[in-house]
């Protein structure tokens, strides 16, 4: 008998996990964006996460944290550095990405239930 490897599901957990994150920076971002001097906060992308996950030996990202920096791609007369459109776009592009995780990560469970004659 063979050992099921469930790894895939932790990387789709994942997903929802720095989807989320990025929600947060960016809504802190949006908050900060008309105070003077405000550096905005990016956050590390998934692809990135994954690699440095990969390189400790384990995709679950419940013992690594996502890496976040300031972002210096635009800079206001007051010295702020919040772009709205950018930030707009990371917001629903990660929408998007939680929405997938969520979605593979439940047919994936429904899968598992039925392999083992589970009822959904």
């Amino acid at each position: 008998m063979t050992i099921l490897n469930l790894d895939v599901l932790n990387v789709y957990s994942a997903m929802a996990r720095h989807a989320a994150e990025t929600q947060k920076v960016s809504a802190t971002n949006i908050a900060h964006a008309n105070d003077p001097g405000y550096k905005a906060t990016e956050i590390e992308g998934f692809q990135d996460f994954l690699a440095r996950a990969a390189s400790s030996g384990s995709v679950d990202s419940d013992n690594l944290q996502f890496k976040t920096s300031q972002s210096d791609s635009y800079e206001a007369p007051n010295g702020n550095s919040v772009n709205l459109e950018l930030e707009m776009f990371k917001a629903a592009d990660a929408q998007s990405q939680h929405d997938l995780a969520l979605s593979v990560y439940t047919k994936s469970l429904g899968l598992l239930r039925t392999a083992i004659g589970k009822k959904g």
